[in-house]
């Protein structure tokens, strides 16, 4: 299949803000495709190619635009890319940023001037088509005739939509309902939405585990016999990085599991460390210094037998039985006064809040949904930088002010999967952040003003607001309240950041008394 097919077809879904049109676009470009092209074709629609990283940076790409010739006609197949990205991905060693240079090159001037601004949005991660992994999971099921459902949990389970897109399009029914875990290979969290207190996210749950929520970093450990492998929440492998946490795991009394958890730096007193320390052992040169101690909350899988869709209750008993001593404090209730005890403990004890966890749910991989419920005394939010603005005073030379933005979705307020700016702040930051902004943005610089570098939307921060207001300048219609910033978090990807829709429920909850 040419590329400019898929070109076209993102232009169509684009144009439009029916959910249901955009399915119905993709499965008919779904079903057309052959099935080496599947893989290949789902990670450019959604901005991923299916070989990761390739170290292409947004001034590379300004620069091969600039340089390159472009095609009148259509030419250039999606083989023909998908070997170029993998060529572009085995580039290594002396003269390897030359070479990628060269291929780069080639492959745009191979391309009309549609398919090249097509392809630096695919591997710049800038594709705002609405095609997001929610959208054409639904369109991989209609394009192959699969229950929705199916398809939903193949992909979670496998971790790859690519792949789960070509079972469910060349496969059987039978094959794609028996994709389940394997351990090893990192399904995709569970996540959490949030209440503004234990005794509120407890009306929406009922009887629930309420567990401490630390201030650490998310991981998600599988041990399969004396192999034991640790990833991120971006589904990283970081198993070279924290060898503490594999050795407490190797000695847990199991063969094979799979566990969701915690891991944070301590300090002499058992008091967390600042959550900075605990990310930088995730840095590929960090220092050994700084120990981390895991903490697990859930178990997905232990001796050949699943758990994920066991009920809570069942997967703590099991968690209890293996791990008790890394075991996240909680305790089970359906009293609102119990509840509020332990969130007053968790923050006694230096920890962000609590997560309140309906008992008898099971275990929603890669969803957010009411199951989960955290609670912060101070109200944060994950949101996007979309800007920044240079500082002035003594901050001059510095970028400073923030500019930033929530995810939108369903592009009820912009583009579908797009954000949506709610405000701006320059309160929190250190001098080390400031050098680090000044450093960072431009390089994921994607234009500027006099006064403003603009940068691409990949950079979450964590902002503690007071509140929300109703404003007419920003497209959402709300506006932060004494935001101000309380880290970076290298450990969250832009599609987790809050939504538009999440800041807007706050003018209802402040309406009601409820903050």
């Amino acid at each position: 299949m040419l590329l400019d097919e898929i070109v076209t077809t993102t232009d169509a879904v684009t144009a439009t803000r029916s959910r249901l049109a955009k399915i119905e676009a993709l499965a008919a470009l779904l079903v057309r495709l052959e099935p080496d092209e599947v893989e290949p074709a789902v990670g450019l629609l959604v901005g991923k190619p299916r070989q990761g990283r390739l170290g292409v940076g947004w001034r590379g790409m300004q620069t091969v635009l600039a340089a390159a010739e472009t095609a009148t006609e259509p030419s250039l197949t999606i083989g023909e890319l998908d070997a170029v990205l993998d060529r572009l991905a085995a580039a290594s060693g002396a003269g390897s940023s030359l070479e990628r240079s060269r291929e780069l090159h080639d492959l745009i001037a191979s391309a009309t001037a549609r398919e090249q601004d097509f392809i630096a949005r695919a591997l710049l991660g800038e594709m705002r088509t609405g095609a997001l992994e929610g959208v054409l999971t639904d369109a991989i099921a209609k394009a192959a005739d699969r229950p929705v459902a199916s398809v939903r949990r193949a992909a979670m389970l496998q971790g790859d939509l690519g792949a789960t897109a070509r079972l469910a399009l060349t496969g059987t029914a039978d094959e794609l309902d028996a994709v389940g875990l394997v351990v090893g290979r990192p399904v995709q969290p569970m996540l959490a939405s949030t209440a503004s207190s234990a005794a509120a996210a407890l009306e929406t749950t009922g009887e629930a585990s309420v567990e401490y929520k630390l201030d650490g970093a998310r991981i998600q450990v599988h041990r399969n016999g004396d192999d034991v492998r640790v990833f991120t929440r971006n589904l990283a492998d970081v198993t070279h990085r924290l060898p503490e946490v594999v050795e407490v795991v190797r000695g847990l009394p199991v063969r094979d599991v799979i566990l969701d958890g915690e891991t944070l730096a301590l300090d002499e007193d058992g008091a967390p460390r600042p959550f900075q320390e605990t990310m930088s052992r995730f840095g590929a040169d960090a220092a050994r210094e700084t120990l981390l101690h895991p903490w697990f909350f859930d178990v997905l899988h232990v001796d050949g037998r699943d758990l994920l869709d066991e009920p809570l209750r069942v997967r703590i008993a099991e968690l209890e039985r293996i791990a008790a001593d890394h075991r996240i404090p909680g305790e089970v209730t359906d009293d609102p006064e119990v509840a509020e005890r332990v969130s007053r403990e968790a923050l006694a004890a230096g920890q962000e809040g609590v997560v309140v966890k309906a008992i008898d749910a099971p275990y929603a991989a890669g969803r957010r949904g009411a199951s989960w419920i955290k609670v912060k005394p101070v109200h944060t939010y994950d949101l996007v930088v979309l800007a920044c603005e240079w500082g002035s005073g003594r901050r001059t030379g510095l970028l400073s002010n923030l500019h930033l933005g929530a995810l939108d979705p369903a592009g009820e307020f912009g583009e579908p999967g797009g954000f949506v700016m709610v405000g701006k702040t320059f309160k929190g930051l250190t001098d080390e952040l400031l050098r680090w902004q000044t450093e960072r943005f431009p390089e994921i610089e994607t234009r500027r003003t006099a006064n403003t570098v603009f940068v691409e939307p990949i950079t979450v921060v964590e902002i503690a607001i007071d509140g929300v207001q109703r404003s007419s300048r920003y497209p959402g219609g709300v506006a932060l309240r004494f935001a101000r910033v309380k880290r970076y978090r290298d450990d969250k990807p832009p599609a987790e950041a809050d939504t538009i829709q999440t800041l807007r429920g706050l003018l209802r909850d402040e309406r009601e008394g409820t903050r």
